[in-house]
């Protein structure tokens, strides 16, 4: 490719001149030396180098050596180790030595050029494929978008967005990912149409429903729960399916991921409806049935899920016939979480540990307060490579660390998802209405139905009503809630953050991940 400037070692670079008139063909520029001094001197000259070629076997300091002096001094540039030897101790010492590719004497001039296409091209030519690969799709995806997807084919098709995101993610491919978002918006769209039509049916007809918050535990962990075996459960408060996705990786040097099942979390996707219904195991107008005393309206002050553990073990209670010893934990800072880490060996003392971890959730609402958080994670992508940069260093992979060579089950799972808002739409209310920006309840709302997706009948979707009047909305797509009051500085305020309480396929569909050890 012209533009490419190759540094070439070899003591025999005189018997190399059919290879190096075949790449000056092919438009790249070819520096030669005959050992691994001028190759480390013409290296600090000429700063534009983009590849070496370096023989393994020269006089004077050996291609090993010079390949390790390369690196101190530019650990970037690609170095090929060319070598007449396949000694296996060769290989492991040169790919220890961070080596990005080997070529066997005699090397044939096809094999160079595969070589240097794989090092030097591979980012163009794999953006190039996938976006080839994504107009392709494009359509297919758009057609199944449009023909009436049911319960299983809007995961299917989530899933399938969440694939190619990720894969546009790594090509660069602007303006791919902008198509994949608008895309993205039209599926929203009608997956907002398929809850509105179904969603109140769910509850009347359960056998015809997914798997959602209050029957998650009956149907995805308690029979998964294994005679003699600590089971462990992270619930990672906020986690969208493709943050589970962009961390999957990192797990999956620990475990393997023996099931990847999803549900739909409840309205409001928020947790004080969600992930009280998940430890409950009810409803929430049942949690306030049973426990009304352990139920706290929007409009009351104070912590909205103080009684997880209690509901938990009365869901076991009430569950399984057998005594099992159950814990809880809650990590919501620093110290928390470094207790766990240094406890996580003496949860498996219990049948069943159940552990929430609030990071993600924090991370959104920080982001929302804290400009720095605005820059780093503006959008989609960037929200997701935060993810991965706090789970690569944080006290829960450090946890999973520890069970890995241990006799356990791990699951990993959420109460609901995030969507980035960026149409704001006006909503009027009392005082006693909440102040969730994807959802409101309350008496004598005022808003634009188009915008919403409107229960008048809290009882239908198993939600609790404050008085006879009370009413519940949710925001579609990417829509958020303001006031009429201050409109402009709330709208500048949570443009393009992330918030969750409506209607999306990011808030909805959910993971829940069992993982077993290697």
């Amino acid at each position: 490719m012209a533009g490419i400037k190759i540094l070439w070692a070899d003591d025999e670079i005189d018997m190399l001149k059919p290879q190096l008139f075949f790449l000056e063909k092919k438009g790249y520029k070819v520096v030669t030396v005959s050992n691994g001094h001028d190759a480390l001197d013409v290296f600090d000259e000429q700063k534009d180098i983009d590849v070496v070629f370096l023989d393994e076997s020269m006089p004077g300091i050996s291609g090993l050596e010079t390949l390790s002096r390369l690196k101190e001094k530019n650990a970037n540039v690609p170095i090929v180790m060319i070598t007449k030897n396949e000694a296996e101790n060769l290989m492991e010492e040169a790919i220890g030595s961070q080596i990005d590719d080997y070529l066997i004497k005699p090397v044939n001039p096809n094999q160079i050029l595969l070589t240097l296409k794989k090092l030097t091209d591979n980012k163009r030519l794999v953006s190039e494929k996938t976006m080839t690969d994504y107009q392709v799709e494009f359509r297919n995806i758009l057609m199944e978008i449009n023909s009436g997807l049911d319960k299983e084919g809007w995961v299917d098709i989530y899933k399938k967005i969440i694939g190619w995101e990720l894969k546009l993610d790594k090509s660069n491919t602007t303006e791919m990912q902008d198509i994949l978002q608008m895309q993205k918006n039209e599926a929203n769209a009608e997956f907002n149409k398929f809850i509105s039509k179904n969603y109140e049916d769910w509850f009347a007809k359960p056998d015809d429903a997914p798997v959602m918050s209050h029957n998650l535990f009956k149907n995805y962990l308690f029979p998964e729960l294994a005679d003699k075996k600590p089971n462990y459960v992270f619930l990672l408060d906020n986690l969208r399916f493709d943050q589970w996705k962009i961390i999957e990786p990192e797990v999956t040097q620990m475990f393997r991921v023996e099931q990847e099942k999803t549900f739909y979390s409840i309205l409001p996707t928020c947790t004080q409806y969600s992930r009280n219904a998940i430890f409950a195991g009810m409803t929430p107008a049942d949690i306030v049935k049973h426990y009304p005393s352990k139920w706290s309206y929007d409009h009351e002050e104070g912590g909205k899920n103080n009684y997880e553990a209690d509901f938990l073990k009365s869901q076991v209670d009430r569950m399984i016939r057998k005594p099992m010893t159950v814990d809880y934990l809650k990590v919501t800072n620093v110290s928390k979480a470094k207790f766990m880490l240094d406890n996580i060996l003496n949860y498996s003392q219990n049948d069943l540990t159940v552990i929430v971890y609030n990071f993600i959730d924090m991370l959104s609402h920080a982001r929302t307060e804290m400009e720095v958080l605005k820059e780093l994670a503006g959008d989609e992508k960037a929200y997701r490579s935060l993810t991965l940069s706090w789970f690569e260093n944080s006290p829960l992979k450090g946890a999973l660390e520890k069970l890995r060579d241990k006799d356990v089950n791990v699951f990993i799972t959420t109460d609901h998802g995030t969507i980035r808002v960026h149409k704001p739409t006006k909503i009027i209310g009392d005082r006693e209405t909440t102040t969730n920006l994807r959802y409101k309840s309350g008496r004598n709302l005022n808003y634009a139905s188009k915008e919403v997706f409107e229960i008048k009948k809290p009882s239908s979707i198993g939600l609790p009503s404050v008085n006879i009047s009370t009413s519940y909305v949710f925001a579609k797509e990417e829509r958020f809630f303001l006031y009429p009051n201050n409109y402009n500085k709330y709208n500048n305020l949570y443009m393009n953050t992330f918030q969750h309480g409506g209607v999306s396929l990011e808030e909805i569909i959910c993971p829940f991940i069992k993982l077993s050890g290697k």
